[in-house]
């Protein structure tokens, strides 16, 4: 059975010491969608929004947050992120917006958690933007998608 990271035998959290760890290339897609109403994405789509270009704003919002997750999740650690990438597809089948977010680096441990937060920052930027013409939107989907190295190797969803 495995056992949780982040639990010392004495049951304390704690930081995973990964000084020993070998240095490699490593990187994680994540996703989240947000829905809403047809008109609040077609004020999105359109570009109308009073608050101005929210998928913009949303994807900056995504690749700052990436980079800020060690500040915002305790027992991370602090990385030196080589790329951040966060994209955003207006889904008009599903009155969503659909997200998409990688990082990457070359460091001793992964970047699941920052792709993540990218991901959920994003959605939750869009929510912040919309929120005046829609306030029952609704997150969901946020997930690991990729994981690609590291000592458990490449997997996907």
């Amino acid at each position: 059975m495995s056992k949780l990271t982040h639990i010392n035998e004495n049951g304390d959290a704690e930081m995973v010491d990964v000084s020993e760890k070998d240095i490699t290339a490593r990187e994680a897609k994540a996703s989240s969608r947000i829905l809403m109403k047809p008109e609040t994405l077609e004020l999105i789509i359109s570009g109308s929004h009073k608050k101005g270009d929210v998928l913009s704003v949303a994807k900056i919002a995504g690749i700052q947050a990436a980079k800020k997750c060690s500040e915002l999740i305790p027992l991370c650690h602090p990385l030196m992120l080589s790329k951040v990438s966060v994209e955003l597809k207006p889904n008009i089948e599903d009155s969503s917006v659909d997200i998409i977010a990688i990082a990457k680096l070359n460091g001793k441990t992964g970047v699941e958690m920052e792709a993540l937060t990218a991901a959920s920052i994003a959605a939750l930027t869009v929510y912040d933007m919309c929120k005046a013409v829609d306030r029952f939107m609704t997150i969901d989907h946020v997930q690991l998608l990729e994981k690609k190295g590291g000592k458990s190797g490449h997997w996907t969803l």
